[in-house]
């Protein structure tokens, strides 16, 4: 009855009896019905296109709100309304069931509180290695169809490593998303602490260890650092990343931090003056045999999830680079 109203009353929304048969039939819904990914439509008047950000209860004043897509109808105490890392307000069900990951450090680390929550992830999510779940492509392509397909109750998904084209995409489509961008551990790790909190319920005892683990200051000698990411072109951490920050943290300088770019292109040849070079083996798999023939300075193979992923790793990131680059 509902929508069979509602599809009259958009098709002939001029019509006075129309909008009255909407009017009671809302007025009639004690609980608001699902409405996610509503977008004006630009023709319409600004009295036909009330938009209802958060749920609550229909009321006969709200009936103009007559183009956008009703779904299932759910009890708004059945919900709950978080903040992620960009401030987007997050509508998710009090028990989070379904997860679909497109991150790899964001899959390990759901995974390492309850891997039974994540119905999908990328083909890079490679941690942990036993992880059966639906693969939807890359970080840069995902499958938006399987993604719908699978009904996620969430997206978790980062702004740099993702493309907000199709995260707006699932948003459209009635989906939860909640996108991370830490630049900073201490940032990752309270960035984490709000995701895990809200699908899981609470800090897992990792990441407790990793704050632990990251709460002491580095006083030792300091070191001046190129840290490529990429060649052909070549590509460098620049100013404002996560990795940056974290090698600072163990007495690694980067000297392109006050570049104007995040991942400036370079010359290996014109650069400034430096001590070291680091070479992660993602996202480019610098080896020993593949990057440091291109510098005049000792370079330095390491591990790239422990230098660019947040999550579980590190709890053993700080020994384990500190090793690799001693």
């Amino acid at each position: 009855m509902m929508m069979t109203t509602l599809v009259r009353y958009v098709k002939h929304r001029k019509r006075p009896q129309a909008k009255e048969n909407l009017r009671r039939t809302l007025a009639q819904m004690p609980k608001i019905l699902v409405m996610k990914g509503f977008r004006r439509a630009p023709s319409m008047p600004d009295q036909w296109n009330i938009f209802f950000a958060t749920r609550g209860t229909f009321r006969p004043e709200s009936a103009g709100s007559a183009s956008v897509v009703l779904g299932n109808s759910i009890d708004p105490e059945e919900l709950k309304s978080m903040y992620d890392d960009l401030r987007n307000v997050v509508e998710l069900p009090r028990e989070v069931r379904r997860v679909v990951s497109i991150v790899p450090s964001l899959t390990e680390s759901i995974a390492a509180v309850d891997a039974g929550k994540i119905v999908g992830a990328t083909d890079w999510c490679t941690h942990p290695a036993d992880l059966d779940v639906t693969r939807v492509r890359g970080t840069k392509n995902p499958d938006l169809d399987v993604i719908r397909a699978l009904a996620p109750d969430v997206v978790v998904a980062n702004a740099e490593e993702n493309r907000a084209v199709d995260l707006d995409a699932l948003r459209a489509a009635g989906i939860a998303v909640w996108v991370t961008a830490p630049t900073t551990v201490p940032e990752s790790l309270d960035s984490l602490g709000r995701l895990l909190s809200a699908i899981a319920g609470g800090e897992p005892d990792w990441l407790r260890e990793a704050r632990a683990v990251w709460s002491s200051p580095y006083d030792g000698m300091r070191r001046r650092a190129v840290i490529p990411i990429w060649r052909r072109p070549w590509m460098a951490l620049g100013r404002d990343t996560f990795a940056g920050d974290l090698l600072a943290r163990i007495g690694v300088d980067n000297v392109l931090r006050e570049s104007g770019e995040r991942y400036p292109r370079f010359d290996p040849d014109v650069l400034p003056e430096y001590d070291i070079v680091v070479l992660p083996d993602e996202p480019y798999a610098f080896s020993p045999d593949d990057g440091p023939e291109a510098f005049g300075k000792p370079a330095k193979c390491v591990s790239g999830r422990h230098l660019t992923w947040y999550g579980p790793s590190l709890v053993e990131a700080r020994a384990l680079l500190s090793g690799q680059l001693a």
